[in-house]
């Protein structure tokens, strides 16, 4: 392994992007992943898809062994230069998971996606995923409704996160793009790197 590679393995460790914690209120194990801390910007140069997989295969799928499990997505306070690696990079990581692991998840809670994301998704998750990946997808507008799906203190949710929900409760608007405030994302929608992205954004701009 070049050195290069083993720090930005490192360097996903040091920003705990993936976290496996606690469960939901099904019994499965949590794969907690923080957006905003994801380093995109390093991910996409040379080498970084090849480290990111690495570092799952070595640190968070051991952990998720063959069993199922969900994960909470949290897309707060996301920036597309910073944080948002792109659809294709995404689905890569996808397709390349081991079977056992695409198996074993059973849902994906999207914790404050906004209004272009579910849009996006809406109009292409179909063709950019798999349908069982699409059809496992659940957008979570506040931490509240979290709580129908994982119990309060199961897993670790950053103070941001807690900050921005607040702001969406006495900003309504800030859910349909209406309105911006304090922590608002800078991306919301995936990042134009396929002809299907960038048609979209044309579409619900």
């Amino acid at each position: 392994m070049s050195s290069s590679s083993a720090e930005l393995e490192h360097l996903l460790e040091k920003l705990e992007v993936f976290k496996v914690n606690g469960r939901d209120k099904r019994g499965r194990k949590i794969l907690t992943i923080i957006g905003k801390f994801f380093p995109a910007r390093v991910l996409n140069g040379p080498g970084g898809e090849e480290a990111l997989k690495r570092y799952l295969e070595k640190r968070i799928f051991p952990e998720l062994g063959n069993a199922p499990f969900s994960i909470v997505y949290v897309h707060t306070c996301v920036q597309r230069q910073d944080n948002f690696p792109g659809i294709a990079f995404l689905r890569s990581i996808y397709e390349s998971l081991p079977a056992v692991v695409r198996d074993g998840l059973e849902a994906v809670y999207f914790v404050h996606p906004g209004l272009q994301a579910r849009l996006f998704f809406a109009t292409f998750g179909r063709f950019l995923f798999s349908a069982g990946l699409y059809g496992k997808l659940r957008y979570v507008s506040r931490l509240e409704f979290l709580g129908e799906h994982v119990r309060k203190g199961e897993i670790d949710v950053p103070e941001f996160v807690h900050d921005h929900d607040d702001e969406l409760e006495l900003r309504p608007l800030m859910d349909y793009g209406l309105e911006s405030g304090g922590h608002h994302r800078d991306y919301d929608a995936p990042a134009m790197d396929t002809a299907a992205s960038m048609y979209s954004l044309r579409c619900i701009s």
